[in-house]
């Protein structure tokens, strides 16, 4: 079997024998082979093409003229061990490398800067899972002094996760700013045309999208599939931003439904992603919706709401955690006074 996989790998084998020992009953015979490896795979190696040059020593018994024992030991196996090691080294740097350029391109993709508005104060929180990640969010300005807020995820962790998402925040904003329109629902419907004709069957993303029109306090917004925000209101209530619409992608001639709220002087909203809520503590139980509702309605007004967040799911998943799914925090307060 040995024999006919090196045959099935090697070409152009020759063999010279360097040395040869008789004493007793027993040969001792050292020889060197030098074989290409161009014929197929042996020991996990793909065809490399290269000669390969490997030291044998076998020891064989005779006994009535021939062979009645035979063994040996050989630097093939180490040779081959070293080309696979080889291998593995580069491939790891080719996935290395294209996971620093998808990094490149989805913190290009992620805000710089946060527009400044009186009166308000909008904090993110991004951390991924990995070297890159499936969330997104981004805050942009509008015509007529509004601006809009959007977080989302997409099926999937990693490179292709990430470039979906990027594009995906990219074209958000770009349609949002070219339509000049007030219609959340609208924005979402456009987005998910074309990502429905560009992205893989397999995959999704779900976003939601909001205008905030910052001196009236008025946010309309429309939800494709995304976990729902919550407003936590100034006497205690944590309200869920409900509105009815698919994930992106998913299927064409999708409609966003539109809701609206108008936020009161302290109140503050936040935007998610679902690796918050699905974290799990070392015995197994998850974070949950309902711990982070009442976390929200509970909340001091005096501190921030992602801070504290953060601080619960640290305690709550204990030390020597292992992050599960990206994680995107990002609140929008209106402040006790205005101007």
């Amino acid at each position: 079997m040995a024999v006919a996989q090196l045959a099935a790998a090697f070409s152009k084998a020759s063999v010279v024998v360097e040395d040869q020992v008789a004493q007793g009953d027993k040969v001792v015979t050292r020889f060197v082979v030098h074989s290409t490896h161009d014929q197929g795979e042996l020991m996990g190696v793909a065809p490399t093409g290269r000669v390969l040059t490997s030291t044998h020593i076998v020891i064989q018994r005779i006994s009535g003229g021939k062979i009645a024992e035979e063994w040996g030991i050989g630097t093939m196996g180490w040779k081959l061990r070293g080309q696979r090691l080889e291998q593995e080294r580069i491939e790891r740097e080719l996935v290395e490398q294209e996971l620093r350029v998808a990094r490149t391109i989805q913190q290009a993709s992620l805000p710089k800067e946060l527009p400044t508005l009186e009166g308000w104060r909008i904090t993110p929180y991004y951390r991924p899972a990995r070297e890159v990640g499936g969330d997104f969010y981004d805050v942009f300005e509008l015509e007529e002094a509004r601006v809009g807020v959007v977080v989302g995820d997409a099926t999937g962790k990693g490179m292709p996760a990430a470039l979906v998402v990027s594009a995906t925040s990219s074209m958000l904003r770009a349609v949002a700013q070219a339509l000049g329109s007030s219609s959340p629902g609208d924005v979402l419907g456009r987005v998910n045309e074309t990502l429905f004709a560009r992205i893989p069957p397999n995959m999704f993303v779900t976003c939601f999208y909001a205008i905030l029109e910052p001196e009236s306090g008025t946010l309309s917004y429309a939800n494709a599939g995304h976990d729902l925000p919550y407003l936590r209101r100034r006497g205690g209530q944590a309200e869920e931003l409900r509105a009815r619409g698919m994930p992106l992608g998913l299927m064409p001639g999708m409609s966003y439904e539109e809701k609206e709220i108008v936020f009161q002087a302290s109140e503050v909203a936040l935007f998610y992603s679902d690796g918050l809520v699905e974290a799990h503590d070392p015995e197994g139980e998850m974070f949950g919706f309902p711990r982070l509702r009442s976390l929200v309605a509970e909340h001091a007004e005096e501190v921030s709401l992602g801070d504290s967040l953060l601080e619960e799911l640290s305690s709550f998943v204990g030390e020597g955690w292992r992050q599960e799914d990206d994680i995107t925090l990002l609140t929008l307060k209106r402040s006790a006074t205005r101007r």
